[in-house]
């Protein structure tokens, strides 16, 4: 590979930020699992295209995301980028234009659908496929017009589906071919964890955001009043997550594995959701935290689920 072939795939590599697909690969992982402890039935090559289709159509959604933000002013506006927010900044110093990280984002989310078109050739599912239809638009449209969903305080909650209920419950199926309630507690236990995340990622981005009247959650509360909101749903999660060990497929011996660490991680979260220190610049510990407990969380209670 030549200076510029290794320059351009190490931008792209930047641009993708491939190492935030927790994110997306996690509830696939809790739904899996989930599926294997009702039925013990596991297809590995349904899990892997799963895994690999929704790592993409989120990779996807990041480049969109990131033009369509350059687009409204946002991220040229964002004096405070952290490593989890703010974009990728790639565009803002003239290392990709914008053209190129809009058609490439085209091209990113065309190959995340083929592989779910194979998913739904092997499992023969309408379900499947509005599944990967609703993915595929809400990762485009939380940014792009018309409906511009991470502009109008819908932003969170349609990330907590894309990445909580909806992967969950897709990977159950898929591996199952049942719909059942079953994997709503994980499901939702994943929801909220990801919600959190979007929701920390918003602090630092408060000036950018209001300035363009992009109205987070963080824009429409205030920062003060979106830290002690972060904090209740940060308590309520780890209430949930108690009750979850008491509920089906989780037990309570094994639901340990899940509960210990979430204890000392939401405690962590709660810590760093401190007001004065949200309004500093480069502060992004509360950023760093939540994705802790999401990816711990994600494999903790996957396991714990294998085991009950």
């Amino acid at each position: 590979m030549n200076s510029v072939a290794q320059k351009k795939y190490s931008l792209w590599l930047k641009e993708l930020r491939p190492q935030f697909c927790t994110a997306s690969v996690m509830p696939i992982l809790v739904g899996t699992a989930v599926a294997y402890s009702h039925t013990h039935k596991f297809n590995p090559t349904l899990f892997l295209l799963a895994v690999s289709s929704i790592a993409l159509l989120q990779m996807a959604s990041n480049v969109i995301n990131d033009y369509f933000d350059s687009v409204s002013k946002n991220d040229w506006l964002n004096n405070n980028p952290t490593p989890f927010s703010g974009g990728s900044r790639l565009i803002q110093k003239n290392l990709l234009a914008p053209k190129e990280v809009f058609i490439g984002s085209l091209i990113i989310f065309a190959a995340g659908a083929t592989l779910g078109i194979i998913i739904v050739i092997m499992t023969r599912s309408l379900f499947v496929l509005s599944l990967g239809v609703i993915g595929l638009l809400g990762g485009l449209f939380y940014t792009a017009p018309p409906l511009k969903l991470g502009y109008r305080t819908a932003g969170e909650i349609t990330i907590a589906f894309l990445f909580g209920i909806l992967p969950v419950y897709g990977a159950y199926y898929i591996q199952t071919g049942t719909i059942d309630f079953i994997p709503l507690l994980p499901a939702i236990i994943m929801a909220v964890m990801v919600f959190l995340i979007i929701f920390a990622n918003e602090f630092p981005d408060f000036e950018a955001d209001k300035a363009v009247s992009k109205k987070t959650l963080v824009v429409t509360l205030g920062t003060r009043k979106a830290a002690i909101f972060y904090r209740i749903t940060t308590r309520l999660f780890y209430l949930l997550s108690i009750y979850s060990i008491t509920q089906p497929p989780l037990l309570p011996i094994q639901g340990m594995i899940f509960i210990l660490p979430t204890i000392i991680l939401s405690a962590k979260c709660i810590k760093n959701a401190d007001t004065e220190k949200l309004s500093q610049i480069g502060y992004a510990d509360l950023s760093k935290s939540t994705i802790l407990l999401h990816s711990i969380g994600g494999i903790t209670l996957s396991a714990a689920i294998l085991l009950s």
